[in-house]
């Protein structure tokens, strides 16, 4: 773990104070990374997917509890003038306590840092909590990508593109 970060505040609505530290993901880290993503995704990124990100210089970013524990992560692509935020996923146990907020807030916060203008984001139609997430954190809705998500069956779901203008 390098690139640690001051500490976050304790959430105040989770069952146990968690005190949160930021860390630049490395791929030291993809195994737990891939725990978590392997648990909440029907359709999960591969190692491939997260040592390319890393490789190729994109903001990518862990959430670790005090004791070492992963408790979320996001994979950020700036680009020209806006910033796309590839994936953002928090460990299904501590989902409803605010930590994507926290991924949230520093992925924007990169996003300031590098003078860009907005952040992008896919969700699937079928995400509803992810959705109403972002609606409240103010990111509007832009368009739609057909066919973009692999779904069961063999079939393909829908994206809904987001924007958040900063």
């Amino acid at each position: 773990m390098s690139s640690v970060q001051s500490p976050i505040p304790p959430l105040a609505s989770s069952p146990r104070p968690l005190k949160l530290y930021f860390y630049r993901m490395q791929s030291a880290d993809i195994s737990d990374v891939l725990a978590i993503e392997n648990d909440v995704y029907p359709f999960p990124w591969t190692r491939g997917n997260f040592l390319d990100s890393i490789n190729s210089g994109y903001e990518t970013w862990i959430l670790r509890d005090g004791t070492g524990v992963l408790s979320g992560y996001f994979l950020l692509m700036p680009s020209v003038d806006d910033a796309h935020l590839l994936n953002i996923t928090v460990h299904r146990d501590l989902q409803g306590n605010g930590i994507g907020l926290l991924l949230l807030d520093k992925a924007k916060a990169i996003t300031s840092e590098r003078n860009l203008h907005a952040l992008l984001l896919e969700v699937r139609p079928s995400n509803t909590r992810a959705e109403k997430i972002y609606e409240r954190y103010g990111f509007a809705r832009i368009g739609v990508r057909k066919g973009y998500y692999p779904a069961p069956n063999n079939q393909r779901e829908d994206a809904i593109v987001m924007k958040l203008d900063l």
